[in-house]
């Protein structure tokens, strides 16, 4: 049996004989186990020095060597210990923030402090999820949940990395979600119901950070989504769920994608079963090679 440290028990559980597996997958679709656990673990970052990478289970975040060796350690932020699976890293390494269950966004310290509160109370539902920051570290980019009385909506937004006023970029009835900045600035990716013609017909879009000059990278049977830039701005990677699949639910046989920047060259990197928490945010090695995410199989007894 795996070990596992003593990770948090809230959230989803895993299956009978279910293991999640921390796995580090090259564009040629060669993979690499570096930790096996028997709790749910989601969404790992790569940081920035290549040394380690940071994933949450059970509302915390955790880290481990990028080789896998040694046990993942706890990021202790105090008092905030229900976070969720989308959290991003500055550019310089040393602030994560995250979203937590309390519909905020937070900044901390990436070893360890005192939360920051980045987001703003909004007279209407508004419920923060973390997906992006410029590349100069000033923006997040990210999508909320909110309902002004017309019905619950997921819009994207930006706000800045200090604190201040959000900014929209879309007011749309359909879903969207993941939006991330590429490596130049020169756009954010995302997914996107806006081209369906059936209810969770996800596709990859890109846009201008204003929300401008919307185009559209994917377009198939299947449910795409959480486009990925590598740091070089030469790959993307994004994970694809079978046709008819609603939203971006675990336990699935999915299939991480390779494509160029402009939705070009597209074509299958690796197949396992995942889903919800494999690859929800950045997860791209600062050699721009690598890329990590989780796989979520179940062993036969």
């Amino acid at each position: 049996m795996p070990g596992t440290p003593d990770f948090a028990r809230r959230g989803r559980g895993l299956q009978p004989g279910q293991v999640s597996e921390l796995t580090i997958a090259d564009l040629d679709g060669k993979t690499m186990v570096i930790f096996v656990a028997d709790e749910v673990i989601e969404a790992p970052n790569w940081t920035p020095d290549g040394e380690a990478l940071i994933f949450n289970a059970g509302g915390e975040l955790w880290r481990i060597a990028a080789d896998g060796a040694g046990d993942p350690t706890r990021i202790d932020f105090g008092h905030l210990r229900d976070l969720n699976n989308d959290h991003v890293l500055s550019p310089d390494g040393r602030t994560i923030y995250v979203s937590s269950d309390d519909g905020h966004l937070y900044a901390l310290p990436v070893d360890g402090g005192t939360p920051r509160r980045v987001s703003n109370t909004h007279p209407h539902p508004h419920h923060y999820y973390l997906h992006g920051i410029s590349p100069d570290g000033t923006t997040l980019s990210y999508v909320a949940i909110e309902d002004r009385g017309a019905g619950r909506r997921i819009n994207m937004f930006t706000i800045p990395a200090a604190g201040g006023a959000d900014t929209r970029l879309s007011d749309v009835t359909y879903p969207n979600d993941g939006p991330e900045y590429s490596p130049d600035g020169a756009w954010i990716y995302f997914n996107s119901e806006r081209a369906a013609t059936q209810p969770g017909q996800a596709q990859c879009f890109r846009m201008r950070p204003d929300g401008t000059g919307i185009e559209q990278l994917t377009s198939d049977t299947r449910v795409n989504w959480f486009p990925h830039v590598s740091p070089d701005g030469a790959s993307v990677v994004y994970l694809s769920f079978p046709e008819g699949t609603l939203g971006h639910p675990p336990d699935k046989d999915v299939i991480l994608r390779f494509m160029r920047p402009d939705g070009t060259g597209q074509r299958d990197i690796v197949r396992f079963f995942g889903g919800q928490g494999t690859i929800n945010v950045n997860s791209w090695a600062p050699d721009s090679r690598r890329f990590a995410y989780v796989a979520y199989p179940v062993r036969q007894p």
